[in-house]
């Protein structure tokens, strides 16, 4: 199955330069139909002209994003050029902590295709 998310720009350059290896979303309907194998197209915002293709290759369930990023470096997370800090208040923008309560955080792995 193919899965179309829409992504920020420097996220997506983060996955095209080959850095961000795990995507981070809430667990909620939409993803969790996500399943080992199948791909997800990334269209980059703002224009969504751009795209990229990924297999998910790992599925990974945490209670929030602090929680998730106690086991995994912001190396693979994003890039390096962030800290964690920083990657959490971007997220925040996204999903709030009584979302993230509500659905839980799904880490995908990814491996472009």
């Amino acid at each position: 199955m193919v899965h179309q998310m829409k992504l920020e720009g420097r996220f997506f350059d983060y996955i095209q330069n080959g850095t961000k290896r795990i995507e981070l979303r809430l667990y909620d309907e939409k993803r969790s139909i996500i399943n080992l194998g199948d791909e997800i197209e990334f269209l980059k915002l703002p224009d969504m002209k751009d795209k990229l293709k990924v297999k998910v290759c790992g599925l990974l369930r945490y209670n929030s994003f602090s929680d998730l990023f106690k086991d995994f470096d912001i190396s693979i997370l994003a890039d390096k050029s962030m800290t964690k800090k920083e990657l959490l208040d971007v997220l925040q923008e996204f999903y709030t902590p009584e979302e993230q309560k509500k659905y839980g955080i799904l880490g995908i792995r990814i491996e472009k295709l």
